[in-house]
């Protein structure tokens, strides 16, 4: 599996080779960003699952300093923030203030329909958009922080689970190779 999500991620010698991350060289250059294992996948998406639902355009950064921070693969935990995108965003937010009005039921906050994207350009719909996140207070923040951990849970077992039986049905196959070719074969 590491061979397949491999051939995506950047070679690290040449990140190493950029100028621009010189800087950043004990941080970002670190062999554990740029490692691809079961922990560090599962870490990596879990940290973008969590980070994919911070407000505004710094899901990528966040992805980013938690991959930093807790030393998992930094192009993986980066890239899974786009489940994340303007399709998706408003039901999650939904689903989050549902999660949250299901946590605070005695808030007051009453659930106002999302800012449509008519002739606005993108940053005064990302401007009502957060004026509406802000309306919707206490249990939309809750909501997005449960959902956020939910999804970084669901997605860390996802990928531990899916590793692990890629590699058990690989071990069963090398094993049927072995048991064809016979053990005096090389």
């Amino acid at each position: 599996m590491r061979h397949q999500i491999r051939r995506f991620l950047p070679d690290h010698e040449a990140i190493r080779g950029n100028r621009w991350l010189a800087p950043f060289e004990n941080t970002l250059l670190h062999p554990r960003l740029w490692d691809l294992n079961r922990r560090s996948a599962a870490g990596a998406v879990a940290a973008g699952m969590f980070c994919g639902l911070i407000p505004g355009p710094l899901q990528m950064l966040g992805a980013a300093i938690c991959a930093v921070i807790f030393r998992v693969n930094l192009p993986l935990a980066m890239l899974t923030t786009i489940y994340t995108n303007p399709f998706t965003i408003v039901p999650l937010y939904v689903a989050a203030f549902a999660i949250g009005q299901w946590v605070l039921p005695g808030q007051g906050a009453r659930f106002v329909p999302p800012p449509e994207w008519g002739n606005q350009s993108i940053v005064e719909w990302t401007r009502a958009l957060m004026d509406w996140m802000a309306g919707l207070g206490a249990p939309l923040a809750l909501g997005l922080l449960l959902l956020a951990t939910g999804l970084a849970l669901a997605g860390y077992a996802l990928v531990r689970v899916a590793w692990r039986f890629y590699l058990v049905r690989v071990w069963h196959q090398r094993r049927r190779r072995h048991r064809v070719a016979g053990p005096d074969s090389p």
